[in-house]
């Protein structure tokens, strides 16, 4: 498996059917979930239907945690190991990351106005925490964006993300170790959690494809800046 993603070559032979049967996957699962939570499954007993963005935020909340992750084992890879195609990976996850941190951000807004009569609360730890994980998110893609050198940018862009690794933690413990509104665990039937669970499938199929989507983007990106450099120097 490792031979695999470490040639670029091997890679891009076998990732095609790969990276749109897990995007095409993911979205039909996706649907599927949404599908039950929003029409199959009844009201909350307290709640009421208000509740129903939860089969929406809380998967977005899992896996904008399991991409950064994701990132944190591609970026150590990266150093330890210096793997071909680990920082292609961390860089091609990052986008998704942070869409789909802004998207636990937003419905969690959405959710928090009706339930706590606020859109934001700065004291809030888990809001905070998660937040910053955004901005994590978007200072890593700025490297990328800003170094001189390609070479340079993934050594920063993997420092800083090894260096953010320490807001997991918070962000998962932040309601134990901090007053915040959100609850110590949520408290859900089964008609509940099953969606749930079906939607957090989709999106993670839905990231693998992305990310291989991505990942392949970037090294044609990458062959065709190196096509050109050598056609300038032969014609130069």
């Amino acid at each position: 498996m490792m031979s695999f993603f470490h040639n670029p070559h091997r890679f891009m032979a076998g990732s095609k059917w790969f990276a749109w049967g897990f995007t095409a996957l993911g979205i039909v699962v996706i649907l599927i979930g949404v599908y039950l939570g929003l029409f199959v499954v009844p009201p909350d007993a307290v709640q009421g239907d208000s509740a129903r963005i939860m089969f929406v935020h809380v998967p977005a909340m899992w896996l904008c945690l399991f991409a950064y992750a994701f990132m944190v084992g591609a970026s150590l890879i990266s150093i330890v190991w210096r793997h071909a195609l680990a920082d292609v990976a961390a860089k091609s996850a990052a986008p998704i990351g942070a869409g789909v941190t802004a998207l636990g951000l937003a419905t969690g807004s959405i959710w928090g106005y009706p339930t706590w009569g606020t859109w934001w609360e700065w004291g809030d730890a888990r809001l905070v925490s998660v937040l910053v994980l955004f901005f994590i998110y978007l200072g890593y893609m700025a490297i990328w964006q800003a170094m001189e050198t390609p070479q340079k940018a993934a050594r920063a862009a993997a420092i800083l993300c090894l260096a953010g690794a320490v807001n997991l933690p918070i962000i998962h413990f932040s309601v134990e170790w901090f007053a915040t509104l959100h609850q110590v665990s949520m408290k859900a039937s089964d008609e509940f959690k099953y969606p749930m669970y079906v939607v957090a499938l989709g999106y993670l199929a839905l990231f693998g494809g992305l990310t291989l989507l991505n990942m392949r983007a970037e090294i044609m990106n990458t062959r065709a800046e190196m096509l050109a450099q050598r056609r300038q120097v032969t014609t130069g």
